[in-house]
C-alpha cells in the first residue's frame, strides 16, 4: 500500500514536471533558427562575467544556462584590470574562468571560447578579445600594448557597449581617432549594437560605415533567468553566426567574414546579405489552395504561413494582392503557423507574397523587403 501511494504522489506530479520542461525551462527557452544556404546558423553569447572578476557566478553556471539557452558557443570574458572580488577568490591566473567554464562543457554541445574585457577609460573604453591563447599576456599598463598583444594572438577584438551611458552620457556611441587607428590596424574587427537590454541604432551605423561585425551580447553579470525573465518568455541577446560547421575555427572565421545577426527583444539586426536569407528561409508557404464555396472555386488564396524562427515577425503586406482575412499588418508568432487568404483577382499556379519586415532592421530604421514565391497545389 505504501508503494502504491508513493507511486500515487508522483505519477500526481509528472503533469507538472513535463509542463516545466516543455513550457519553461528547458524546450521552451532554446534559441533556434534556420541556416541559410550555404552555412549552418550558430547561436552565440560572446560578452559575459563570473565571480572571478564582477559577476556573481561561478563559471559553470555559465555553461549551464547556455545549454539550457540551446546556446552553440560561449566566451566567458572577465575583467582582466577589474577585480572586485579578489580578496574573496584571490587568483592570479586570468585564464582560470575559460579554464573552469571548459571542463564543465567537455563532451557537451557547446563550444568555449577563451576571451576577456580590456577594461579602460574611454577612449578606447571596455572592448573583448576572443579566441585568445593566454588572457595573461594582455595584463599590462598600455591599453594599445593590450591590443596588439590580442592581435598577435590572432584574437577577434570588438568594442563593448559603445553607447554606454556611464561614457558617453546621451547614450550615443561616438568613434574617436583612437578608434579609427585601431580599425585601421585591424585592432577592432566588431562592435556590439545590442548589449544586455540596450540597442544603438548609432552603433549599428558604425558597424556599416567601418565595415565591422555587427554584434549583441547579453554581458550577463547574475543569472540569465532573472535578467531576461526566461519563464514568461523572454530571450537574452545573442550573436547569430552564419558558419561553415559547428567548430570555433569556423566561428572565428565566420565573424572575420562580418557573418552575423544579432536577435535582441524580438528584434533580428545585420547586413541585409545574412538577414534576407534568413527570414527568408523562416518564413514558409505551405498547402496554398482557392476557397471552395457553395457556388464553386473562387479566386481567394488560402495558404498556411509558418514561422521556422523563434522571432515574432511582425510583416506588412507589400505585395500587389490585399489580404482577406487579416489587416496588412500581420504578426507572424515564432514556431508557428497562421492561415492566410488573399484576393488575387484570378486562379493563379503561383503567386508572391512581398513583405516588410518591420521588426527586422539592416540600417537604421531600414526594414528589410523579402520575397516568398507560394505554388497553389494542383488536383
Amino acid at each position: 500500500m505504501k508503494k502504491f501511494l508513493t507511486l500515487l504522489y508522483f505519477l500526481s506530479f509528472m503533469p507538472f514536471i513535463f509542463s516545466q520542461q516543455i513550457n519553461g525551462h528547458y524546450h521552451g527557452r532554446q534559441i533556434s533558427f534556420p541556416n541559410i544556404p550555404g552555412f549552418i546558423t550558430l547561436v552565440a553569447d560572446f560578452h559575459m562575467h563570473t565571480v572571478l572578476s564582477d559577476g556573481e557566478v561561478w563559471p559553470s553556471i555559465r555553461v549551464e544556462e547556455a545549454i539550457r539557452d540551446g546556446l552553440d558557443a560561449i566566451a566567458v570574458t572577465d575583467h582582466i584590470e577589474y577585480q572586485p572580488h579578489q580578496h574573496d577568490i584571490p587568483h592570479t591566473d586570468r585564464n582560470r574562468p575559460y579554464q573552469i567554464a571548459s571542463s564543465r562543457a567537455e563532451n557537451r554541445a557547446l563550444i568555449v571560447i577563451n576571451g576577456a574585457e580590456v577594461t579602460r577609460n574611454m577612449p578606447p573604453g571596455h572592448a573583448n578579445a576572443i579566441f585568445l591563447e593566454d588572457v595573461n599576456k594582455l595584463n599590462v599598463k598600455d591599453s594599445i600594448k593590450a591590443f596588439k598583444e590580442a592581435k598577435k594572438q590572432g584574437a577577434f577584438i570588438f568594442w563593448n557597449h559603445p553607447h554606454w551611458e556611464a561614457q558617453y552620457t546621451d547614450g550615443i556611441a561616438k568613434l574617436t581617432e583612437l578608434h579609427k587607428k585601431l580599425i585601421k590596424k585591424g585592432m577592432l574587427n566588431g562592435i556590439e549594437v545590442v548589449n544586455d537590454v540596450t540597442y544603438s541604432d548609432e552603433a549599428l551605423q558604425i558597424a556599416l560605415d567601418y565595415d565591422l561585425t555587427i554584434m549583441g551580447n547579453s554581458d550577463i553579470h547574475g543569472l540569465v533567468d532573472w535578467q531576461y525573465d526566461l519563464p514568461s518568455g523572454g530571450h537574452r541577446p545573442v550573436t547569430l553566426v552564419f558558419a561553415k560547421e559547428k567548430s570555433a575555427e569556423s566561428l572565428k572565421e565566420a565573424l572575420f567574414k562580418k557573418r552575423t545577426v544579432v536577435f535582441f527583444n524580438d528584434m533580428l539586426i545585420g547586413r541585409s546579405e545574412f538577414l534576407v536569407p534568413l527570414l527568408t528561409e523562416s518564413i514558409i508557404a505551405e498547402n496554398a489552395n482557392y476557397v471552395e464555396t457553395w457556388s464553386g472555386t473562387t479566386s481567394i488564396a488560402k495558404l498556411q504561413l509558418w514561422n521556422k524562427s523563434d522571432a515574432p515577425l511582425i510583416l506588412k503586406n507589400t505585395g500587389e494582392f490585399d489580404f482577406h482575412n487579416q489587416g496588412q499588418i500581420i504578426t507572424l508568432a515564432k514556431n508557428t503557423s497562421m492561415e492566410l487568404q488573399l484576393k488575387t483577382l484570378e486562379k493563379l499556379e503561383e503567386f508572391e507574397l512581398k513583405f516588410e519586415v518591420l521588426n527586422a532592421v539592416t540600417a537604421p530604421k531600414k526594414h528589410p523587403d523579402i520575397t516568398i514565391t507560394v505554388f497553389v497545389n494542383q488536383e
